[in-house]
């Protein structure tokens, strides 16, 4: 900013993963209590959050696009915005941050966004600050009671990881495994309901390795966690990402068949369909052991969509183990799934093997992976026309009458309700799934709003 006039609006912008969705939500609290709006949407904002993601090739670059774009605008209107990069790519590159880009008045790692105000403080006396060293059980600590939520939120349980698979920044970034307090999360989570919430989805890492004690002092993981969710009132649905396969006991499978809200879709990344390409991942687990897994899953709970993560090129990868990743695609049918070429992450294991595989090869493999890929994803769709389901309904559609929602296995659904049937967001309806596309389902309206 040009003056010494304190900040009035903002803007946060994410990037990446659903833990970034969350935590920019939270940040944005943050800067209403300090009495700041957020700015129009076209409008100019006096201090602007870039919240990144550094699980993407040349993640730090696109920040420093950014910061150029703003800088431009902010010369253009006359008053140049408060700058802050927040997120993973602060965390690792904090300090070349600061010497690259002088228009950054502040840097806050993952772990250090809840000290937002105090550095806004700090960059309105003209002083620089910068935070990539603090634990997260503080952060949590510090961050604002929850008080506006749409019908569906995020409820970060768990953050960081101890996998340490190859091609990841994620220990690097986000630190070791820490679980939120049971306590903590059963009392954000009712905070999150009172403000308008249907369905949560609890948030990892690895979320599925969240452990801690109930308020009887047992100890549970995360299905004793979303049992006892299961009885807020209120609540109708729960949900959960993103899983290891190696954290996937018994208890929360069994969970899956016996907690009516949790609802039937599980990501489960496997990343290869090759042993030798996961063992140089360091990903722990094997192609069997995986689908014995799933096999479990669909046990206790027939009618689960599963979704997976995929990584092709990884360095040494052969068209031969390419082909058993596609194998294992046909063998387990994926209703979704996240399919990704290797990036290669500076300072991580993978980045010093040999044998990377050229831009090409790796195009070429995404492209006939993600058409197995969709392939499954509309078949998937498709074998649900003709059935109903109950539909939690997130926003108006583009069309008048139009109203837009998930279904259970975390479809997108469409519908009309041109009868003045009672539809409104945060509401449930009953709806025929009627038509099938690959990303999308249309759907008859059944009967009036159920809750």
């Amino acid at each position: 900013m040009q003056d010494n006039a304190p900040p009035r609006t903002y803007r946060v912008k994410s990037f990446g993963c659903q833990m970034n969705v969350y935590d920019g939500d939270r940040m944005a609290e943050l800067l209403a209590d300090q009495g700041m709006t957020a700015a129009a949407e076209g409008e100019n904002a006096d201090v602007v959050v870039l919240n990144t993601c550094h699980i993407r090739e040349k993640a730090a670059e696109k920040v420093y696009s950014d910061i150029g774009r703003l800088v431009k605008a902010g010369r253009e209107a006359g008053r140049q915005p408060m700058i802050a990069v927040a997120g993973c790519v602060a965390q690792a590159e904090g300090d070349e941050i600061m010497a690259r880009a002088p228009a950054v008045s502040m840097v806050v790692g993952p772990q250090a966004y809840h000290r937002l105000p105090e550095m806004l403080d700090q960059a309105a006396a003209g002083k620089r600050a910068s935070d990539t060293d603090m634990p997260a059980d503080a952060k949590f600590g510090a961050l604002p009671q929850r008080r506006k939520s749409g019908p569906t939120a995020f409820l970060t349980v768990q953050e960081g990881c101890d996998k340490f698979c190859t091609y990841c920044v994620v220990p690097y970034t986000r630190g070791a495994e820490i679980s939120r307090s049971f306590n903590a999360l059963v009392e954000e989570a009712q905070r999150l309901i009172e403000a308008g919430a249907r369905e949560i989805t609890l948030l990892g890492q690895n979320v599925n390795a969240w452990s801690g004690e109930d308020s009887l002092g047992r100890s549970i993981g995360l299905d004793g966690l979303i049992r006892e969710l299961a009885k807020l009132p209120d609540l109708q649905r729960i949900r959960y990402t993103t899983s290891h396969p190696n954290d996937m006991s018994d208890a929360l499978i069994a969970a899956h068949g016996e907690v009516e809200k949790l609802m039937p879709y599980l990501h489960l990344p496997v990343q290869a369909g090759s042993n030798r390409v996961l063992k140089a991942m360091n990903r722990s687990h094997t192609v069997d052991s995986y689908l014995k897994v799933l096999e479990k899953v669909r046990e206790a709970r027939p009618d689960i969509a599963l979704s997976g993560d995929f990584i092709v090129g990884f360095p040494g990868e052969t068209e031969a183990e390419f082909e058993e990743t596609l194998r294992l695609v046909d063998a387990v049918r994926y209703a979704q799934a996240y399919s990704f070429k290797y990036s290669s992450r500076p300072g991580t294991p993978a980045a010093a093997l040999d044998g990377h595989v050229s831009r090409e090869v790796m195009d070429e493999r995404l492209q006939r992976l993600q058409a197995s890929l969709n392939r499954d994803q509309l078949a998937f769709n498709q074998a649900s026309v003709g059935s109903s389901c109950e539909i939690l309904i997130e926003r108006k559609g583009k069309f008048a009458g139009q109203w837009l929602g998930k279904s259970p296995w975390l479809q997108s659904v469409h519908f009309e309700d041109n009868d003045g049937a009672g539809a409104a967001i945060g509401k449930t309806v009953k709806v025929e799934l009627a038509e099938a596309g690959p990303n999308s389902l249309k759907g008859h309206l059944l009967q009036p709003v159920l809750a």
